[in-house]
């Protein structure tokens, strides 16, 4: 299966399905980003941990150091229960940022993922250390980061959920504001925060402020996630 990030201008740099959330990511202070690496076996694990070692923003962590503030990177070649409820543990437990590098992932499983409260999914054949680090960033800072081929998935999966079975588009039961809508309508299609800014007339912190403050509202866990539910409430 091939898959580029969302971003098509260059294939390494991507932000998926996300902007900058408001405030100043890890990486733009120069202090380096803890990452937990999880696998099931120790052979994917020290391949991930070699892979990211070479990167000077990343500082690496034992296993048992995920919790808040830390980014959990967790290598599978598929998405059983195991790997899911350990995600799970990992965002909603303990409060740490999730990297799920996957080899295959159904369509029944995407949505789960990204409820679960993961915004970057790496293809495991796509796991250069450059790709690690791309992700890493993006989870730390709070922004999405889906191979394109994940996020038309994800848009095709959550429009079926619009329709009810006469085919009618279901109504949105929960507000957003208008400007909202517009910004999410622009992560969707993968642009970046200095992007939206400029096609909306905004300034850059406007729109992180707008990010930050419905994800906030709605409890949502990251840009991936904010993605999703305005396309499971019909509003993009």
């Amino acid at each position: 299966m091939r898959s580029t990030p969302v971003r098509t201008t260059s294939s390494g740099s991507g932000t998926g399905a996300g902007t900058r959330a408001a405030g100043t990511g890890p990486s733009e202070t120069g202090r380096r980003i803890p990452v937990a690496v999880h696998a099931a076996d120790p052979i994917s694990r020290a391949g991930a941990v070699s892979q990211l070692r070479q990167h000077p923003v990343v500082e690496l962590r034992d296993e048992k150091d995920s919790g808040p503030g830390v980014v959990a990177l967790l290598v599978s070649e598929t998405l059983d229960d195991a790997t899911l409820s350990r995600l799970r543990r990992l965002v909603r437990s303990e409060g740490a940022k999730a990297v799920l590098v996957v080899g295959v992932l159904r369509e029944n499983e995407l949505l789960d993922v990204i409820e679960c409260g993961v915004g970057a999914i790496v293809w495991r054949h796509e796991a250069t250390g450059r790709r690690l680090a791309q992700a890493v960033l993006a989870a730390a800072r709070g922004d999405g980061d889906l191979p394109s081929d994940l996020l038309g998935r994800l848009i095709s999966q959550v429009g079926t959920l619009h329709r009810t079975a006469a085919g009618q588009p279901i109504v949105p039961t929960s507000g957003l504001a208008p400007r909202e809508v517009d910004v999410l309508r622009l992560v969707a299609e993968g642009l970046d925060t200095g992007e939206i800014a400029a096609k909306l007339s905004y300034s850059e912190r406007t729109v992180k402020n707008v990010m930050h403050g419905l994800t906030t509202r709605l409890r949502l866990r990251n840009r991936a996630h904010a993605v999703a539910y305005a396309l499971r409430e019909g509003y993009i």
